[in-house]
C-alpha cells in the first residue's frame, strides 16, 4: 500500500529542479534529529524533502498482531504529518510517503523505483540508556562497537543503493 501526502514550503530555483532528499522516517528521536540535521544542512540548497516510513506486517495474522499493525500504521501517519508541518514552518517543500513490508527492501524500492532521490538520509538506531552504572557501561560498550558497524538497514542500503547515502549519528 502506497501512501502519499504533499506540503510546498518553498519553490524551485528557476528552470533548475531542486535537489531531492529521501529520509527515512519512522518518527523515532533520531529520526527527527536526521530530519533537524538535513535541513539544517541543505536549507540553502531550497531541497524537496521526500519522508519515506514503512509499517512492517506481521508475519501471521492474528487479531492482536493486525492491532498493533493499525496501531503502528496510524502512529507513522502522525508522526509523518508532524513532520511535514516542521518542513513547512522551515519553509522546505516535503512530500511523504508511507509503505508496507520490510523496511530494508521497502526503502531500497521506493529510493529506486518511486522517489529517485539525489541522496539518501537515514538515523542511526540507537535505544537510550535508562541512566544505571551497568546501563551506561553496557551502552558505552556497545556504542563504541556500534561505530565500526551498521545496523541492518544501514547495511543494506549502502551496499545496495544507488544514490549517496547519509547516514547521521545519534546525538
Amino acid at each position: 500500500m502506497d501512501h502519499r501526502n504533499a506540503c510546498n514550503g518553498a519553490d524551485e530555483f528557476a528552470g533548475k529542479p531542486a535537489m531531492k532528499i529521501m529520509i527515512a522516517y519512522d518518527g523515532s528521536r533520531n529520526a527527527k534529529l536526521a530530519l533537524a540535521q538535513t535541513i539544517t544542512m541543505f536549507h540553502e540548497l531550497k531541497p524537496t524533502l521526500s519522508l519515506v516510513a514503512v509499517a512492517e506486517n506481521p508475519r501471521d495474522i492474528t487479531a492482536s498482531n493486525e492491532d498493533l499493525f493499525q496501531e503502528e500504521l496510524a502512529s507513522l501517519k502522525k508522526a509523518l504529518q508532524d513532520a511535514l508541518e516542521m518542513c513547512v514552518k522551515e519553509g522546505i517543500s516535503a512530500e511523504s510517503l508511507l509503505l508496507e513490508g520490510d523496511a530494508r527492501k521497502m526503502l531500497l524500492y521506493a529510493a529506486e523505483n518511486k522517489v529517485q532521490p539525489n541522496m539518501l538520509v537515514i538515523a542511526r538506531h540507537s535505544e537510550e540508556p535508562d541512566g544505571g552504572f551497568i546501563a551506561r557501561s553496557l551502552t558505552y560498550f556497545v556504542d563504541e562497537l556500534d561505530y565500526m558497524t551498521f545496523g541492518k538497514v544501514s547495511s543494506f542500503l549502502a551496499r545496495r543503493v544507488q544514490c549517496p547515502l547519509l547516514i547521521l549519528p545519534s546525538c
